[in-house]
């Protein structure tokens, strides 16, 4: 079975490679195009294009997923199904091509969490668990008919980097499993409107700067959460003494403080304390703005408080 894989960071490269591994005739890649980034504006290449790169698989770049060339390109590749991993959304001329059709790999049990941030929003949101799931791509974002399921656990002090690197590995080896399926014509197809009936369903939006400044007077763990859920990326972050701090790791200490929501407690030397109801945030890693992540300690060693 040939097929096509699209993808862009390190969660969709331990799909590729695991298809690799597997035996799958992954016959060629589509990726972002390279662009500048960083303070040097030197061109990146996304992490799929490198390892499909090194494993010798054509790459295409498309800057627009309608543009002729690319849809001929992407044609004489005959492909019998494309897999998504972590891309972007595709117009149908891209997905309805191959015959056996799209299929796509998202960081939630569908149809919880349908959006671009369910892993961000899962930890946000204090759940217990969040899974992978596979689904064939139609119409509308996230909202195909489901193949496969895997749960994966949330533990208290999970990270969103915590979750992603779970799901990544266990999406890997369900994306095998959905593969052979279909491969095997032994997979069945669930439309999420069976599942769906009276559940409440919740959402998992793109996240902007605005989503990330922590409201201090808000219960303590859902502020904590709020910190967990945005690291280590976008970052949760507050004012502090005229410059934005940002809070990559931090622990909820349940106190009855009187003290007033986003002020501040330290010794100095070893530990920086916020106020929040209920308690405090008892910062670990942080990152000031304009100096780079560092632990608390050697943080308050630099600063005057």
């Amino acid at each position: 079975m040939r097929i096509i894989f699209m993808g862009t960071p390190d969660f969709a490269v331990a799909s590729l490679q695991a298809l690799l591994e597997a035996g799958e005739n992954v016959v060629a890649v589509v990726t972002v195009a390279d662009k500048p980034a960083g303070r040097g504006q030197k061109i990146q290449e996304s992490a799929v294009k490198k390892f499909a790169v090194s494993n010798n698989i054509p790459v295409l770049q498309p800057v627009k997923l309608k543009d002729e060339h690319f849809l001929a390109a992407l044609k004489s590749f005959n492909a019998d199904l494309q897999v998504v991993v972590a891309f972007r959304m595709l117009p149908e001329v891209v997905w309805n091509m191959p015959p056996k059709g799209t299929i796509n790999l998202h960081a939630s049990l569908l149809p919880q969490y349908r959006g671009a941030a369910p892993i961000n929003h899962a930890i946000i949101n204090g759940e217990k668990e969040s899974g992978v799931t596979t689904f064939l791509l139609q119409h509308q974002i996230d909202t195909g008919n489901i193949l496969f399921k895997e749960t994966v656990s949330i533990a208290a002090t999970d990270t969103a980097g915590d979750l992603h690197d779970k799901l990544m590995a266990v999406g890997a080896q369900l994306l095998i499993k959905t593969v052979g399926a279909i491969k095997n014509g032994k997979h069945q197809e669930i439309p999420q409107e069976e599942i769906i009936n009276n559940v409440e369903l919740k959402h998992a939006p793109k996240i902007f700067k605005e989503d990330c400044k922590i409201i201090w007077d808000k219960p303590l763990q859902e502020v904590y959460n709020l910190i967990r859920g945005l690291s280590p990326y976008p970052t949760a972050f507050t004012d502090f003494q005229g410059k934005i701090l940002k809070i990559f790791k931090c622990t909820p200490l349940k106190d009855t403080t009187n003290e007033q929501p986003g002020s501040f407690i330290s010794d100095g030397k070893h530990y920086l304390r916020f106020a929040a109801k209920g308690g405090y945030i008892d910062v670990t890693e942080v990152q000031l703005e304009g100096k780079r992540r560092m632990s608390v300690e050697e943080f308050l060693r630099g600063v005057r408080i």
